[in-house]
């Protein structure tokens, strides 16, 4: 699902933010990878979304060669990913239900379809009573159960988190971690990236340690 061989990233400057990275993480696997700031874990999703490319090396993820991928391929590619902000990236003028349809309709679904998923997917992260409201009226671990929802409402084979819990208290917290693991229990690859390492220790899950854009520990 997604393999990395042999893979750099240099900077202008010569600063080098992935040094011969490999690494292999089948379809349905929770993967976290952990790291100080700076290590790489910014530079490392940038390449799994398409939004960077490796100087040198192959990232295939879900059956793209990313190093290759072309323009119109990767709006293809982004519609079998789906990806967790640390800040949400909500948009303040629209519902929870608009924010959730948004992929949706940038692909041209019919409302009625549009409707029902959005309706399945709020009942799912547990917001179907707070789909008129806007952003700022709800709380940070109602906001990142949104972000959640938008990045799964479109079904896709891969989930990359990026700091999910940072902004919220330890409870809320494991309650989204919790909701990351039912979904990766229903076959979606899940890559957390995350600095708690303590919630990292309790979950058990294979965990990846990044360090000067060497990965330096591989554990389950």
């Amino acid at each position: 699902m997604i393999h990395f061989s042999h893979v750099y990233k240099t900077y202008s400057g010569s600063v080098h933010a992935l040094k011969n990275v490999d690494l292999n993480i089948d379809k349905g696997e929770f993967v976290f990878i952990t790291g100080p700031s700076g290590a790489g874990k910014t530079t490392l999703f940038k390449m799994l979304s398409a939004y960077d490319r490796p100087s040198s090396g192959s990232v295939n993820v879900a059956g793209f060669d990313l190093g290759r991928i072309s323009a119109e391929e990767v709006s293809i590619f982004r519609r079998r990913i789906g990806v967790i902000f640390q800040d949400f990236k909500l948009l303040k003028d629209q519902t929870i239900f608009e924010n959730v349809a948004l992929p949706l309709l940038v692909r041209g679904d019919r409302p009625n379809q549009v409707s029902r998923r959005v309706a399945d997917i709020l009942e799912h992260v547990g917001l179907s009573n707070k789909a008129n409201q806007r952003p700022e009226f709800i709380s940070g671990g109602e906001q990142q159960r949104t972000a959640i929802a938008r990045a799964l409402i479109h079904q896709p084979g891969v989930l990359i988190a990026d700091e999910p819990t940072g902004n919220l208290d330890p409870n809320l917290s494991e309650e989204i971690m919790d909701l990351l693991e039912r979904v990766c229990a229903q076959g979606t690859t899940v890559f957390v990236a995350t600095h708690d390492l303590e919630m990292v220790k309790r979950r058990k899950k294979r965990t990846i340690k990044i360090n000067n854009g060497i990965i330096v520990g591989d554990s389950k």
